[in-house]
């Protein structure tokens, strides 16, 4: 079946099953390779993108999901995804980097929604993000630096 999915503000012609994850679909089909697969079973955050502003684990979710509604993956760009990006590149934050397309995107809702969060908040909010190079501590580091930078602009 053929169907039109709108990644990143840009429309992808797609031929591919309704029930196919919309991360082969991103991945294999579309070729933004940003978004990872990690655990296959929306555990681990690897594969985290924005469905209309939702924080959403693209392996379990299917292409008709995403039918109709506006993705935003990893190579996308919003304001918080850019001073995430600064912040994250400022504070040196991953170490193998496998994870931190998801962990930013996480990010990037949590600024959506909580435009000063506190610790608690950050650790509540990253939970679903696994890393394992255990750069947490960086991460919420990072995020704090984030909304300090957003606040001078």
């Amino acid at each position: 079946m053929t169907t039109t999915l709108s990644i990143n503000g840009k429309n992808h012609e797609v031929e591919a099953s309704e029930e196919m994850p919309l991360l082969w679909v991103i991945r294999d089909i579309i070729g933004l390779t940003g978004t990872k697969f990690g655990c296959g079973v929306a555990q681990c955050g690897a594969c985290s993108i924005l469905v209309d502003g939702i924080l959403v684990k693209s392996c379990s979710m299917p292409l008709s999901f995403g039918i109709g509604k506006e993705i935003t993956t990893i190579e996308g760009t919003s304001s918080n995804l850019e001073i995430l990006r600064e912040a994250w590149q400022e504070g040196n934050v991953p170490q193998c980097g496998y994870c931190q397309s998801g962990q930013l995107i996480a990010a990037t809702f949590l600024l959506a929604n909580n435009a000063n969060p506190t610790d608690e908040d950050i650790d509540n909010a990253m939970s679903g993000n696994i890393c394992r190079c255990g750069t947490y501590s960086r991460i919420r580091k990072a995020i704090h630096t984030a909304v300090a930078l957003k606040n001078q602009g």
